[in-house]
C-alpha cells in the first residue's frame, strides 16, 4: 500500500522525523536540487521542473514482465536507489511523499485518461495519478508523471483560462465534480486526462498500478515507452521513434536501431540499462508506428 510521512500537525517521534529528513535529503539530491525548499509556489514550481529533467518517465518492469510495486519503499529503491525511472504511480507517489516531508499541504487524485482519443470514447479505467497542492487558499495540480505531455510547472485549478508554459499552454476546465486537463499541441487543445475531485484511499491507487501495469489492454505491456522534460526540450521514445521537441517550436523525429535505442535510453533518458532489457528493445526496433 502506499504510505506518506505524518502530515506537520501530526506527532511524530524523533526517529520519524531523522527517517523523514534522511528522505528528502536522498529524493533532493537525486533530484539536484541543491537550493532552499519552502511550501511556496516558487518551491513547488522548482521541485516539479527538477523531478522531470532528473527521473524519466518509464514503464519498462511492466513491458518485460517484472512487475511494478508501489509502496513507499519499492518507489525509493527504483527511483532514488537504483536511478531508474517510473511511471504516474510511482512518480506521483514519490513527489507526494517529498512535498508533504517539506510541509506542503498536498493531496493525490485519480484521473482517467483521455490522450489521444476522441471526445465520445467510452470512459477509461481511473489509471492516472496526480498530486493537488493548496497554496494560501487555492488549488494547484501538479503533475510529473504524464510522459512527454507532463506539465513542466504547475497549473491553477480554478482559472479555466490557458495558462503557458515554457512548452505548452495547459488549460483545467471543471466540469461538475471534475477537471479536465487539457494541452495545447501543434495548435490544437488534446485532452490529457479527467480527475476525480476527491482524493481516494489507498488501494484505488494499487488497483490502477494493478490494471496499468498487468492488464493485457494496458499499452505498457506491449509499447516500450520513456520520456523527459527538460528547460530546453521534451524527449519522448515510444518503440523505435524518438521525438525531440525543442521550446523554439523545432521538432524532430528518428527512428533507431536497437543500438541506438539501448544509447538513447542511456544518454537521453538516463537509465541505467539492464541486460535483460535486450529482448523487449530488439522487439521495438522492429515496431511499426501509426501517426
Amino acid at each position: 500500500m502506499l504510505d506518506y510521512p505524518a502530515a506537520p500537525s501530526d506527532p511524530v517521534d524523533d526517529g520519524a522525523d531523522a527517517r523523514t529528513e534522511a528522505f528528502l535529503s536522498r529524493y533532493l539530491a537525486r533530484i539536484g536540487h541543491a537550493g532552499p525548499v519552502a511550501p511556496t509556489l516558487e518551491g513547488l514550481a522548482a521541485l516539479q521542473a527538477a523531478h522531470i529533467a532528473a527521473i524519466p518517465f518509464e514503464a519498462i518492469d511492466a513491458l518485460t514482465g517484472a512487475g511494478i510495486e508501489i509502496d513507499a519503499g519499492a518507489v525509493d529503491a527504483k527511483l532514488i536507489g537504483q536511478r531508474r525511472g517510473g511511471y504516474c504511480f510511482e512518480q506521483n507517489s514519490l513527489f507526494l511523499r517529498a512535498l508533504l516531508a517539506i510541509g506542503f499541504d498536498a493531496e493525490g487524485l485519480l484521473g482517467r485518461v483521455r490522450w489521444m482519443l476522441p471526445d465520445d470514447a467510452p470512459p477509461t479505467p481511473r489509471t492516472h495519478m496526480v498530486v493537488r497542492v493548496r497554496l494560501g487558499g487555492r488549488p494547484w495540480l501538479a503533475d510529473v508523471g504524464f510522459g512527454a505531455a507532463v506539465p513542466p510547472q504547475p497549473l491553477s485549478m480554478d482559472s479555466e483560462e490557458p495558462q503557458p508554459t515554457r512548452h505548452e499552454s495547459y488549460r483545467v476546465v471543471r466540469h461538475g465534480d471534475a477537471w479536465q486537463v487539457a494541452a495545447s499541441i501543434e495548435g490544437a487543445w488534446r485532452t490529457l486526462y479527467r480527475l476525480d475531485h476527491v482524493s481516494p484511499p489507498p488501494i484505488d491507487y494499487e488497483l490502477g498500478n494493478w490494471y496499468t501495469s498487468t492488464h493485457p489492454d494496458s499499452h505498457f505491456r506491449h509499447q516500450l515507452i520513456a520520456a523527459r522534460t527538460t528547460a530546453e526540450a521534451r524527449y519522448g521514445l515510444r518503440d523505435n521513434r524518438l521525438t525531440t521537441r525543442l521550446t523554439d517550436g523545432r521538432i524532430d523525429r528518428r527512428y533507431l536501431t536497437a543500438d541506438e535505442i539501448e544509447r538513447a535510453l542511456s544518454e537521453i533518458f538516463l537509465l541505467p540499462v539492464r541486460p535483460h532489457w535486450r529482448a523487449a528493445i530488439e522487439r521495438a526496433a522492429t515496431a511499426e508506428i501509426a501517426g
